[in-house]
């Protein structure tokens, strides 16, 4: 049996850890820049995964109008994105976790 002391110790740990990962996570995507970065590989196992492609062929759905991509201030065709981290995306590109920017 668990006691309630265990349980709410439980869910403050767990939800201190998802805090400190999601803002170590931004804090690492901004401190990087593009030109960094290597560049995502069509044929690596993850960017098959989503689907990603360099060119969507989709007008209105691209990296950059995705609410995932990282801009870093350059003005790169490549740019960090959160879906695939420790690499840039084209932001002509397209994945299957595309999320339109809200307008």
């Amino acid at each position: 049996m668990i006691k309630k002391s265990s349980r709410r110790r439980f869910i403050q740990l767990t939800t201190g850890g998802i805090i400190g990962l999601t803002l170590g996570n931004k804090l690492l995507i901004r401190s990087v820049t593009a030109a960094e970065l290597p560049q995502l590989k069509q044929n690596s196992p993850q960017a098959k995964a989503l689907k990603y492609v360099n060119k969507s062929t989709i007008q209105s759905q691209n990296c950059k109008n995705c609410l995932l991509i990282r801009r870093d201030g350059s003005n790169s065709v490549w740019q960090p994105c959160a879906i695939f981290p420790g690499k840039s995306v084209n932001i002509n590109g397209w994945c299957s976790a595309y999320a339109p920017q809200p307008a």
